[in-house]
C-alpha cells in the first residue's frame, strides 16, 4: 500500500513555549539522555525552567506528562484533516496512522527510551492502556469509523494491537520512508479486514452515503 503526500507538520522549539510544552519537551530530552525510569520531577522542572509547583499545577506526575505528550500527539494528528472520504476504509486508517508516525518522528529516541523503561513496569502498562484506546477511538474517528457500541469497541481493541505492532516496527525502522513501518501497518490492517472485519462496509454514513460502520 502506498500512501498520499501530506503537508509537513509545523515544529517548534520549547523555547517561549506554553508551560505545558515546555514540561514535556524538557521530559523527552531527560527520556533520551538519562531513560525514562531516570527521569524526576526535580529534573524535568530544571530543565524546563520551572519550579516544581509550577510543575504540579500543569502536570502533578510522569504518568500525566506523558499523558499530556500522547494528547499532544493526537492533536497534532488529528488536525491534519479527516481521511479522504473517497478511500476504502482500509486506506482510510492506513493513512490516519501514518500521519501519526510523522508527528511522532521527531520523538523516536525518546519513545524509544520511555517504552523500553515503561513497558518493564506492568503498572505502567495498565495505566498507558486506557490512554491508548482513546487515542485510537480518535483514530478511527478521523477514518470515519465509528468506535461507539460493541462494535466499535471491538473495532478499538483490534487497532490498538495493530497499532503496538507497527510501532514495535516503526522504532526499528531505519528506512527514510517508513518503508517497514507501513508494511507492518498494512499487514495488520489486512489481517484484521479479513478476520475481524475491522473495515467493512456496513451501514451508511453520515451524510447518507454507504460507508464503514
Amino acid at each position: 500500500m502506498t500512501r498520499k503526500t501530506t503537508s509537513k507538520t509545523k515544529r517548534s522549539g520549547a523555547s517561549g513555549a506554553d508551560p505545558g510544552a515546555r514540561i514535556i519537551a524538557a521530559a523527552l530530552e531527560l527520556a533520551v539522555e538519562e531513560g525514562w525510569r531516570n527521569v524526576s520531577l526535580s529534573a524535568i522542572a530544571a530543565k524546563a525552567k520551572l519550579s516544581l509547583a509550577q510543575v504540579h499545577g500543569v502536570y502533578p506526575s510522569k504518568a500525566s506528562i506523558l499523558g499530556g505528550f500522547i494528547n499532544d500527539i493526537d492533536q497534532k494528528t488529528l488536525a491534519s484533516g479527516a481521511a479522504d472520504a473517497g478511500d476504502s476504509a482500509r486506506d482510510r486508517l492506513f493513512d490516519v496512522l501514518m500521519r501519526r508516525f510523522d508527528v511522532m518522528a521527531p520523538h523516536k529516541d525518546a519513545l524509544r527510551a520511555i517504552l523500553r523503561d515503561g513497558l518493564a513496569d506492568p503498572c505502567n502498562v495498565l495505566c498507558a492502556a486506557p490512554r491508548t484506546l482513546r487515542s485510537m477511538a480518535w483514530m478511527l474517528e478521523a477514518a470515519g469509523l465509528s468506535p461507539a457500541g460493541l462494535q466499535g469497541a471491538a473495532r478499538v481493541n483490534g487497532l490498538a494491537l495493530i497499532y503496538a505492532g507497527a510501532v514495535r516496527t516503526w522504532l526499528r525502522d531505519d528506512t527514510g520512508d517508513m518503508a517497514k513501518t507501513m508494511a507492518s501497518l498494512d499487514k495488520g490492517l489486512a489481517r484484521a479486514e479479513k478476520i475481524t472485519g475491522l473495515c467493512a462496509r456496513k451501514g451508511r454514513s453520515r451524510e447518507g452515503e454507504p460507508a464503514a460502520a
